[in-house]
């Protein structure tokens, strides 16, 4: 007779021949369970203010705004929760940052002091390790950056709002609830109108800022830096591309947002220079995908809209909390252009060799994620008769995850709020399932067709 330990193994196995098989069904079932789990807590009336149960439309929505970290939301998230309510916004974000796939091999580790091989691939491709060797160092370093950073960000706004009279116990609480949704690029705001009361407030603004930044560069870019922190020319490719790609994004943006919104009363006309400039900085990095605002979004310019829309579509660094296409698929697009442009065979950067399959992943991601978009704006105009502008900036917020809006978000049709629904889920799970399923199904293949080179332009 079977042991109770055989027993186990044998349906390990099982498990993982079935995994291996089709890991991409595996990161979409962790996810689903993880949003539906959290729409049945905040569902309980002990999860909003009022003590009535949430409708149900409202609370999947939240669960899976929060696990996806986007930042969307029908209710007014300071007002519609209660302390239970916004406790498990914060646990939700932190799983849906931390990557239910790294989650479950971070608790296999600690329980078994190993990790499967099913583990080992799926944790792999969601926190993009560069191996599976790398896969405890990268977990362990997950676990470190991201628990050390909110706590060090918490400490910081504790006792700002400490002068702001919120009472010891809801200092604390709206502190690491800030600090959990900043790192993981949520966006989500415990505040009735978000960030704007503190629109040019240093104390406020910078550790969340910092906070966005820190948690959109990356878990394998922490790994390289904490290993050679020291010696930059060691830094990997991806590393120095992340850093440069995204120092350069937000530099773009702080300009075209000063030129934009300079002068417009309704956002940043009618606030000092000194404020005006913080707060252009600030909205810069949160405008990949962060998601917090410290001014209204609602009355900014056109043209400041189609700029965020580029921006969150672009998203943060791959392998991190944030969203988007990724700032590695731009740079490798970019590095093609440029290659192209002066008749080289190879796309080269910092001495290194791009390989061109990396190239058709990038194409592959961003053509996709186009066809999205598109599909998904078109729906959402069906479904609402809202004019294009707002109903692109609201479907590129949700997919890219970065939760900006325009303010329409909590008027809108039960039909259009399960379209952004998915398109959250989608735009979480989208690079995750492919990396996994790509990694899984490389074909070698004997016999090659001969080559032809169609015209292209």
């Amino acid at each position: 007779m079977e042991t109770l330990r055989e027993v186990r193994e044998r349906v390990g196995e099982w498990i993982d021949g079935v995994a291996l098989r089709t890991p991409a069904r595996l990161a979409v079932a962790g996810f689903a369970v993880a949003i539906l789990t959290f729409t049945g807590l905040l569902s309980l009336p002990a999860a909003t203010t009022s003590g009535e149960r949430a409708p149900l439309i409202d609370a999947l929505f939240t669960a899976t705004s929060a696990v996806c970290v986007t930042g969307l939301v029908t209710v007014d998230t300071g007002t519609y929760w209660s302390a239970w309510g916004l406790t498990i916004i914060a646990v939700a974000i932190k799983v849906g940052g931390l990557g239910i796939m790294t989650l479950a091999s971070l608790v296999g580790l600690a329980v078994s002091r190993r990790l499967g091989l099913t583990q080992r691939i799926l944790a792999a491709g969601e926190a993009r390790a560069s191996g599976l060797g790398d896969l405890r160092s990268l977990l362990r370093t997950v676990v470190i950056v991201s628990f050390s950073v909110e706590i060090v960000i918490a400490l910081v706004l504790l006792p700002r709002f400490l002068t702001l009279d919120y009472g010891v116990g809801r200092s604390f609480g709206y502190a690491t609830f800030y600090a959990i949704s900043a790192f993981n690029n949520a966006g989500f705001s415990p505040d009735p109108v978000g960030l704007i009361p503190y629109a040019g407030d240093l104390w406020m603004l910078v550790p969340i800022g910092l906070g966005v930044f820190i948690g959109g560069l990356g878990y394998p870019v922490y790994l390289n830096l904490v290993r050679g922190w020291r010696k930059p020319r060691l830094w990997s490719l991806h590393t120095k591309l992340t850093l440069v790609t995204v120092t350069v994004l937000a530099l773009i943006s702080a300009s075209f947002l000063a030129a934009f919104e300079w002068t417009n009363p309704g956002t940043l006309g009618d606030h000092s220079s000194g404020k005006t400039i913080g707060n252009i900085f600030f909205q810069s990095i949160n405008q990949r995908s962060g998601g917090f605002n410290s001014f209204d979004i609602s009355q900014a310019r056109e043209q400041t809209w189609l700029l965020e829309e580029v921006l969150m579509f672009i998203g943060g660094g791959s392998g991190s909390t944030a969203g988007g296409i990724r700032v590695t698929t731009l740079a490798v697009l970019m590095l093609a252009i440029w290659a192209e442009a002066r008749g080289r065979r190879d796309m080269e950067a910092f001495g290194k060799r791009v390989g061109t399959e990396v190239l058709r992943g990038a194409v592959a991601i961003t053509v996709i994620s186009l066809f999205i978009v598109i599909i998904g704006t078109g729906v959402f105009m069906m479904q609402t008769n809202i004019p294009l502008d707002r109903s692109l900036y609201e479907v590129v917020s949700a997919y890219a995850t970065c939760g900006l809006s325009t303010g329409i978000t909590g008027d809108l049709p039960t039909e259009a709020k399960a379209t952004l629904i998915v398109l959250m889920f989608v735009g979480r799970l989208g690079s995750l399932t492919v990396a996994a399923a790509l990694a899984l199904n490389k074909q070698r293949r004997v016999i090659r067709y001969p080559s032809e080179r169609p015209l292209i332009g």
